[in-house]
């Protein structure tokens, strides 16, 4: 069994596991052991209920990273056995019973909110369900004003839709209640309000780092900043 923790890279609505990519290099130039499954983006229970079953399949401690909306699957799923430590990316910051849109309503809503897109998808034995993505004439101000046009062009073309029911669940845990935890607030995010990281981070007792600048795909502008601090997790929890 190794003593390393492995890095469990959790990403959001609106994104892919390659939205890692450049963290993951970042990781494996030192040595560190890294996954970045799939996020199904369908229910907050169920959802966090696949993470928590890929922490538990892992031989040795766990670290569960998560961006955006993955940060309250990871603040659930940290629950399991093994998962020593949290690290929120630009993430929101869960309390047991608390709901995604109860938390965000507490602050002044982001342009995300005005700039969602519905969609419908077909569930087995009921009615289509609901679900959203950004506009992508938005995208590139919300999610990704510090990345090349280029870039963002891609990016919006290539989203991963959130269904909307989960803003309404609960989280069924807050495993920053027992596991220590690390997060990255970025200063000019439009996709979830700053506010809402920072008071989320403040209130599970994380150690933070803020980035001025930072759009919510700071994991792919700044991949080196979003590493250094999981391996400042690793390192105290390794």
């Amino acid at each position: 069994m190794t003593t390393t923790p492995t890095v469990v890279l959790v990403h959001g609505a609106f994104a892919d596991a390659a939205s890692w990519s450049g963290v993951i290099a970042e990781l494996q130039g030192h040595d560190i052991p890294v996954l970045a499954p799939p996020n199904p983006l369908r229910g907050l229970a169920s959802d966090s209920a696949y993470v928590a079953s890929v922490a538990a399949q892992i031989d040795g401690p766990v670290i569960l990273v998560g961006h955006s909306y993955g940060g309250a699957l990871i603040t659930v799923a940290g629950a399991t056995e093994n998962v020593v430590g949290l690290v929120y990316v630009a993430a929101y910051v869960l309390e047991e019973g608390e709901s995604l849109g109860e938390l965000q309503n507490r602050f002044p809503l982001s342009p995300l909110v005005s700039n969602l897109k519905e969609w419908t998808y077909p569930v087995p034995g009921g009615d289509p369900a609901v679900e959203v993505t950004i506009a992508e004439d938005a995208f590139p101000s919300v999610f990704a004003a510090d990345l090349p046009p280029g870039v963002t062009k891609i990016l919006a073309a290539a989203q991963r839709p959130l269904a909307a029911a989960v803003f309404g669940e609960t989280a069924a845990a807050a495993a920053w209640h027992t596991k220590p935890s690390w997060a990255l607030i970025a200063g000019a995010d439009e996709a979830i309000n700053p506010e809402v990281e920072r008071f989320g981070a403040t209130r599970a007792g994380a150690t933070i780092v803020e980035l001025d600048g930072a759009s919510h795909a700071v994991a792919v502008s700044q991949p080196k900043a979003v590493a250094d601090l999981i391996l400042d997790a690793v390192r105290a929890t390794g």
